[in-house]
């Protein structure tokens, strides 16, 4: 009798070992992956909206005039749906420090805060508070809510003539010529500046003071009345 070891028996059902295959290094399955998902020629890069903010920051500081959102886009190779969240992210940092940013249609630019008027009025020896007369206040007023605005609609609604005063608010840089009504004769039309937002201290036209119903009814009658008869005549 044998002391060898029995060697263990191999039925014919018994599997018989796979052979060893070559591994894949993990960057090399990554990789594949990768090569593999329809997705990941698709998937958008992860953005990083702070930093943006403060590229849109440097880049507003440079400007010295309102920037067009597409413009910062374009600069800073993204879309303008990445520019307006990061300008969220911009507004909210800008609350701790004296500058603002201030949004006219679809520009922006950087600006001091209202609360700081005074005492640059005194560094840089202005008069920033040059008070407008009454019928120029009503004029802004009129072409600050009903803009943009023609000179006929604005004289039908103040019923007098306002060449002067739209003379003198086109100086003082308040309002500004945004094109032309496509009428008879191709009337200017009017609306606000950036410059107005500074002089009233608000950021954007959303921040002025809601008309009661019954104001903005009677400027839209007036405005009414004016062009019915025109075609009249």
């Amino acid at each position: 009798m044998s002391d060898a070891p029995n060697a263990p028996q191999q039925t014919p059902d018994q599997p018989q070992p796979a052979a060893s295959q070559p591994t894949e290094q993990p960057s090399e399955q990554a990789e594949t992956m990768a090569a593999e998902t329809p997705e990941a020629e698709d998937a958008a890069p992860d953005i990083d909206y702070a930093h943006l903010a403060r590229l849109l920051e440097s880049l507003l500081f440079v400007a010295g005039e309102p920037a067009p959102i597409e413009r910062l886009a374009s600069a800073l190779d993204c879309s303008a749906e990445d520019v307006e969240l990061a300008l969220l992210m911009l507004v909210e940092t800008l609350q701790e420090r004296g500058i603002r940013l201030q949004r006219h249609h679809d520009t922006v630019q950087l600006v001091t805060m209202p609360e700081a008027a005074d005492v640059i009025e005194v560094y840089l020896g202005l008069d920033l508070t040059t008070k407008l007369s009454r019928a120029a206040m009503e004029t802004l007023a009129i072409i600050a809510y009903r803009q943009p605005i023609t000179r006929p609609q604005i004289e039908a609604i103040r019923g007098v003539s306002s060449d002067g005063v739209i003379r003198t608010l086109l100086h003082r840089g308040l309002v500004q010529e945004v094109g032309r009504m496509e009428t008879a004769g191709r009337p200017v039309l009017f609306g606000t500046t950036p410059d107005f937002l500074n002089y009233f201290g608000i950021s954007s036209l959303e921040e002025l003071p809601p008309l009661e119903d019954e104001d903005m009814d009677a400027l839209t009658e007036r405005i009414e009345m004016m062009e019915a008869g025109e075609e009249e005549a």
